[in-house]
């Protein structure tokens, strides 16, 4: 018995590190010091970018969207999805990616899904203007089903400390503007497969009508970053506050930066649920509160200011490709329910 033989190979991690160090090196800038396969990452931080430079961190997966791509055989997009993920959880804190890491497990290793894998996070790195600096492959057989893998991202960025936006200046009056998702991005899977595999037995490569595409691409498409629309904003006094649309919707995620006695009020009647939505929800016979709480519903990042300023912050993301952003509600003062709806979808 030897370790092949119990299920780890040796060989295939190493041509799968071999594989990934020209990909990690096309995403490294002048701060990075060290080469794929160290102990780990450095990184020199230029502190003559920063008056008072505070280091901004996260954390976060792609969820069960990876059975999708396992079921697809197509394993690029989930690694753009993972870095844009991260790369928008510390955006809407003011903060601008340095580095990102990252952890691939698998049951046996396979170097070209790696490859695939590692090719999406090295593409959106380098679109982000982050460096992949490292990460961890680890081939864990019995513990994850043959052709499966998991995956994880850890980003560091940095904002200086005056400028970080902490939502602290929020107030009565304040204009939510939302900006549009680029689809599921990496939240609801588990409630969309059950709908379109188990309930309705379709295939990734079903075409749907209503979506114009196939179930497939459209569950697969990126997660959007939002950094190169927002980024010029992020040193004047245009945004009060960001709210980064993942897991339990707007109904859960806006609330995060509200102030105390404050809350939100959103206008369903500013914007069209997106054919994805409407498709699952009917489909799945979903109620809204449940699609609210679920979903992104169209809605990826909502970003708070004065009324006064609204109008040039659509302006300033429209002039960046920002399109259809558009102000869905505003900021109340009370003490009830974080997050109220009026209105309704517009009909399709």
């Amino acid at each position: 018995m030897d370790y092949k033989a119990s299920g780890v190979d040796i060989d295939a991690g190493n041509e799968a590190v071999r594989r990934i160090r020209g990909l990690a090196r096309s995403t490294f800038t002048p701060a990075v010091l060290s080469d794929i396969g160290s102990f780990g990452g450095l990184f020199r931080l230029d502190t003559g970018r920063f008056h008072d430079p505070v280091l901004v961190a996260s954390a976060d997966g792609v969820g069960t969207k990876l059975k999708v791509a396992f079921m697809a055989g197509k394993h690029d997009s989930v690694g753009v999805d993972l870095v844009n993920h991260c790369v928008n959880d510390i955006l809407v804190q003011g903060a601008e990616p340095l580095f990102f890491l990252d952890y691939l497990a698998t049951g046996r290793l396979q170097p070209d899904v790696a490859e695939s894998i590692v090719g999406g996070m090295a593409a959106a790195c380098r679109e982000n203007g982050c460096a992949l600096l490292g990460g961890e492959t680890a081939e864990m057989p019995g513990f994850y089903a043959d052709g499966e893998y998991d995956l994880a991202g850890f980003i560091v960025g940095a904002a200086d400390r005056e400028r970080l936006i902490t939502g602290r200046g929020i107030g009565e009056g304040d204009a939510l503007i939302g900006v549009p998702s680029s689809g599921m991005h990496t939240n609801g899977y588990s409630l969309a497969r059950r709908i379109v595999f188990e309930q309705l037995g379709l295939g990734v490569d079903s075409h749907v009508g209503e979506l114009s595409t196939t179930v497939g691409q459209a569950l697969l498409e990126p997660h959007r970053s939002y950094l190169r629309l927002v980024r010029p904003m992020l040193d004047g006094e245009l945004i009060k506050g960001m709210a980064h649309i993942t897991g339990g919707g707007i109904t859960d995620n806006l609330p995060r930066v509200l102030p105390p006695s404050t809350v939100a009020r959103v206008d369903l009647s500013r914007w069209s649920m997106p054919p994805l939505f409407a498709w699952l929800m009917g489909q799945g016979r979903v109620p809204l509160d449940d699609m609210l709480r679920t979903f992104n519903m169209g809605v990826g990042l909502i970003i708070v200011t004065s009324p006064a300023k609204a109008d040039h912050v659509i302006e300033e993301l429209a002039a960046r490709g920002g399109r259809d952003a558009r102000v869905i509600g505003d900021v109340i003062a009370g003490d009830g329910p974080a997050v109220s709806y009026t209105g309704r979808f517009p009909a399709a």
